[in-house]
């Protein structure tokens, strides 16, 4: 179990605020009302969500297993499900944050509202949760804590908190509309994990100084109120999913190939990682052992660590989940279901699919297969563009889509 935040962190939050706030974080900070009085509401009926219910006719799955639309969720991406189940959230790559509920809990959601409506967001992609409640939101160059969420998600006004103000996560030079989509999780070690992907395709060596000390093209950790900030992970290009092996606390994370180098080159990534420090190779590498254009002169570092799985090229593998449920065939518990949303940079679409990666008794990936697929058309069109994967207290595992902006249930059995 991991440990509760000290009561001394919060108050910590809450004294940093100023005391003649103005703006609404402040006074949310300060348990002040804003004056913000209405949601956008998103209607989960209709000939929109009939649409999808037929494009889920496609897709396939194995032999037990059926999806279900479970809410219609406008530009859907990374999702956090509430310790208690009351509801989940939902980031995206714009300006809102969704709660999603499913009330009479038939499993398929009543209400989808946005979150936090006074606080003006900026890319909130990145939702997480504690086991205590504690609601972590990375944004693009910010992170907020919104303690007891499922609390008082219910009001236009919640509590919230900077963990790491605006312009501080990166160096606001460094801001880009390229690679912003921040996700993060909860350590065995009460910790909090972000990661941060660089800017460009392959970044210029005068970045690499500054890169290299921030955590830029990696993946940072902190305590739960900011402070202690380091690097955890070196050499990622832009991981936009991560999770902990429950079995022995390794981290795991996906990583975007390079773009431009052709249909088939460089693989995508899914990453193992034993310990602090580790570097995955890039911007030497673009993908598994692929090395780039660029840096092909650049002697690389020598403890460099390869993909545990190599992906299909620019499948554009995103979210990840370790499987926890008893709802699933036993061989499905402690592997990772990931997300694959697809690339733009392929002359033929791939991707657009739920992978299963076995993970076995020594920590190591067994063999990657294809979960869920169908999302791509006989005309080479998306029909849907998975990003994330997180499971249901009932064993269940919702997927979003934020091309379609939907997620989808999918169940085992019923």
């Amino acid at each position: 179990m991991r440990k509760a935040i000290p009561a001394v962190s919060l108050a910590t939050l809450m004294l940093a605020t100023p005391a003649l706030a103005q703006s609404n974080l402040e006074k949310l900070g300060q348990f002040k009302t804003t004056g913000v009085t209405e949601f956008e509401v998103i209607d989960q009926g209709g000939a929109y969500a009939d649409g999808i219910r037929e494009n889920l006719k496609r897709i396939n799955l194995p032999a037990g297993f059926k999806i279900e639309l479970y809410a219609v969720v406008p530009d859907a991406r990374h999702m956090a499900v509430g310790p208690q189940g009351i509801v989940t959230f939902v980031g995206t790559r714009k300006t809102k944050a969704w709660s999603v509920t499913d009330r009479n809990k038939d499993r398929v959601a009543d209400e989808v509202k946005s979150f936090a409506p006074s606080i003006g967001l900026k890319i909130p992609n990145g939702p997480c949760f504690s086991d205590d409640g504690f609601l972590y939101i990375a944004e693009q160059n910010r992170v907020l804590v919104y303690p007891a969420a499922e609390f008082f998600y219910e009001s236009p006004d919640v509590a919230a908190f900077e963990v790491v103000p605006q312009g501080k996560l990166i160096p606001v030079s460094e801001e880009s509309y390229n690679h912003t989509a921040r996700v993060c999780t909860i350590g065995p070690d009460d910790k909090l994990y972000i990661t941060i992907g660089q800017p460009f395709n392959v970044p210029a060596p005068e970045k690499m100084d500054l890169y290299t000390q921030e955590g830029i093209g990696g993946i940072i950790r902190m305590n739960r109120d900011g402070t202690n900030r380091e690097v955890y992970t070196y050499g990622v290009r832009n991981s936009v999913g991560l999770d902990f092996n429950p079995a022995n606390g390794e981290l795991w994370f996906t990583d975007n190939q390079v773009d431009g180098m052709g249909d088939n080159i460089p693989p995508g990534e899914l990453n193992r990682q034993t310990a602090k420090g580790q570097h995955f190779g890039f911007p030497w590498y673009g993908g598994g052992d692929t090395r780039t254009n660029e840096y092909a002169d650049s002697e690389p570092p020598a403890d460099v660590v390869f993909p545990a799985v190599n992906m299909v090229a620019h499948a554009a593998d995103l979210g990840m989940h370790f499987y926890q449920g008893s709802q699933f065939p036993s061989k499905y518990k402690g592997g990772i279901f990931s997300a694959q949303h697809g690339s733009w940079n392929r002359t033929t679409p791939v991707g657009a699919r739920v992978m299963f990666t076995p993970v076995n008794e020594d920590g190591s990936a067994g063999e990657t297969t294809v979960f869920a697929d169908g999302w791509i058309d006989d005309n080479e069109e998306y029909l849907g563009r998975p990003v994330d994967v997180v499971e249901l207290r009932d064993g269940s595992i919702l997927v979003s889509d934020d091309l379609a902006g939907a997620i989808y249930r999918i169940s085992y059995g019923e």
